[in-house]
């Protein structure tokens, strides 16, 4: 005698012989000790109440962070490079649909071309979008609901770094330093708290996300970077008191606070990237090439290397996926920076 499983998959139908064949064998067995016993009804309600049996029942559902993931609607600032384009990529990849948002458009267009190449049900857009500017994260909430309807989760990543001590750093350079890592935040959260609240009216249970990518400068003082780590540090205060604010509407406000990412063009351009600022700078004492300035760094992280975009994301999507947690600076160091 044979058994045919018919289902919409090939993997489904061989859950279902499995199934099958379990129950041939159960039967076979049991018919040598007087058949097969049915529990009570006592029985039954006793395994729907147990704790052990509700867990395994939502590990046997499988991936279902995915399917909720699937087709929501995100928006990453500064998402034409580094962690921003990891970022970018990984939600596409996911079937999210993604505006990567950025103030380079010739970068931004043709990162947003190639991506739009591989495989995914979401689509991906890019929106020029300046987030020092009031106006253009605006527009930027704006053109993305025109697009897809909504907005689910907006990424606030848009950031500059210019190092230098008190001597070096002009007003200038301090102005637009705050005004794209610290303003642009406030901008981005307003304007996309203003749509994830209707949206909440219209249903209530329905949870939405702000996240700042944030910086282990943002969790401890950074020599002679001091601009940029005041900004981070305020971004902290933001996502906790904006977190306090619009958690009645179903807002989880969170950051992500990351390593380095040696690899990423703020550290490794060869003409403004961090390791050559810090090179004539002299923030690393006795360091006299790149490489020793990138090894002084990699040598204070417990696991020797730097932060990179994996390490991110999967810290991303547990703020997503999670429903209890909003007003947390979450560390993705690699043991440089602990929690107290």
């Amino acid at each position: 005698m044979g058994v045919f499983a018919v289902d919409d998959t090939p993997a489904a139908a061989e859950t279902t012989l499995d199934v099958y064949e379990d129950l041939m064998q159960v039967s076979y067995y049991a018919s040598g000790s007087g058949g097969i016993k049915h529990l009570t009804a006592e029985q039954i309600a006793f395994i729907d109440r147990w704790e052990v049996e509700n867990y395994r029942r939502k590990m046997a559902a499988g991936n279902s962070s995915a399917d909720k993931r699937s087709g929501k609607i995100a928006i990453v600032t500064g998402g034409a490079q580094g962690f921003g384009a990891g970022i970018a990529e990984s939600l596409h990849k996911l079937n999210l649909n993604v505006i990567v948002a950025d103030i380079n458009e010739e970068t931004g267009r043709k990162f947003v071309s190639e991506l739009s190449q591989s495989p995914s049900s979401g689509k991906i857009i890019f929106k020029e979008t300046d987030v020092s500017d009031p106006e253009s994260v605006k527009e930027l909430v704006a053109f993305t609901v025109s697009e897809f309807g909504g907005l689910d989760l907006m990424i606030s990543n848009a950031g500059i770094l210019k190092a230098g001590g008190l001597e070096e750093i002009e007003a200038e350079v301090f102005s637009e330093m705050t005004n794209v890592n610290y303003n642009g935040f406030f901008y981005c959260a307003k304007y996309a708290s203003g749509v994830m609240k209707l949206q909440h009216s219209e249903k209530p249970g329905y949870l939405t996300d702000i996240i700042q990518i944030n910086s282990k400068s943002g969790l401890r003082g950074s020599n002679r970077n001091f601009t940029y780590a005041g900004a981070k540090f305020g971004g902290i205060g933001l996502v906790q008191s904006l977190a306090l604010e619009l958690a009645p509407y179903g807002i989880k406000v969170n950051a992500i606070c990351p390593g380095n990412y040696y690899e990423g063009p703020l550290w490794s351009d060869p003409v403004n990237g961090l390791f050559v600022q810090y090179l004539k700078t002299g923030k690393v004492p006795g360091a006299k090439t790149i490489e020793e300035v990138k090894k002084h760094y990699e040598d204070q992280v417990p696991l020797k290397r730097g932060c990179r975009p994996g390490d991110l994301i999967r810290a991303l999507l547990y703020i997503v996926d999670q429903e209890y947690e909003t007003g947390q600076a979450v560390p993705v160091t690699g043991g440089q920076v602990m929690l107290r």
